[in-house]
């Protein structure tokens, strides 16, 4: 006899069977409920949820009592939204990591330094996603947070983490991104930025100027561990009319790649790598 799982619909349904597909699709539909949920979406009706994720309304009024019934969302009858525990979804990937305890006091310290915001990332599937960051400013449209992602490709943290995959693997990341101009600056073609990552690996650093979002410009080294692998990248974003390209290079570059270099070493300190 079939069990209903958290959402109330059957745990093998001739659609879900395990023959026809290793997922399990009430996850994956209850994780797209919680994803819904953002800088610009922090409460949503039922209704709103539903259009998002493209459920039926009954289907998504499940997920959100099963989240609110364990405390990862809360509710007052008509909106929804995620409380401080859905933190510990992530709290076991961050932990095990340990690269972003390790690195905050270094990012720290260059916010101080140069007294522009630092992040650092990691490369996950064609996406950078923060898995660290020290803000002095808001300089961007949207508010960036542990978790944010951009497309690696129009990122200089990404084409930093870029740079060290083997040819092969760049020429599938290039044909399996879409990639989509963010900006009227931004480098879409695949040849145009096979080149420009060449010359990143080439330099060991990166700087990406309006590609991201217009009035932006970012720098980004490379964190290595202790084998010589990328295993992440720091960076400095700041605003066009605050700093020039001249700055980025004279005054930020060296205190940047200092940074990473420190970070590189210390994790050779500890046994993450």
């Amino acid at each position: 006899m079939d069990i209903p799982d958290a959402a109330g619909s059957s745990a093998e349904s001739p659609a879900e069977s395990p023959k026809d597909t290793p997922n399990v699709q009430s996850l994956v539909r209850g994780l797209s409920v919680i994803r819904t949920f953002n800088d610009d979406h922090p409460r949503q009706t039922l209704a709103q949820v539903a259009e998002a994720t493209g459920l039926a309304r009954a289907t998504a009024r499940r997920f959100l009592h099963t989240l609110v019934s364990v405390g990862y969302a809360g509710t007052d009858g008509t909106e929804f939204w995620l409380t401080p525990r859905i933190l510990e979804l992530g709290y076991s990937y961050m932990s095990g990591l340990g690269l972003p305890a390790i690195a905050q006091p270094r990012l720290e310290e260059l916010s101080r330094r140069i007294g522009e915001s630092s992040s650092l990332s990691v490369l996950d599937g064609t996406d950078v996603v923060y898995v660290n960051r020290v803000p002095v400013r808001r300089i961007m449209t949207v508010s960036i947070t542990i978790g944010t992602r951009f497309p690696a490709y129009a990122t200089s943290m990404g084409r930093v983490i870029l740079a060290d995959m083997t040819p092969e693997d760049l020429d599938h990341y290039l044909d399996t991104v879409d990639l989509v101009p963010l900006t009227p600056m931004t480098k879409v073609d695949p040849d145009e930025l096979r080149t420009v990552i060449a010359q990143v690996r080439d330099q060991g650093w990166a700087i990406v100027d309006q590609e991201l979002e217009p009035g932006l410009r970012s720098l980004a080294a490379p964190v290595r561990s202790p084998q010589g692998t990328v295993v992440a990248a720091v960076n400095i974003s700041t605003q066009t009319v605050v700093h020039d390209l001249e700055d980025l290079h004279r005054r930020f570059l060296p205190a940047l790649i200092e940074t990473a270099e420190q970070i590189s070493h210390d994790l050779a300190a500890t046994e993450l790598f």
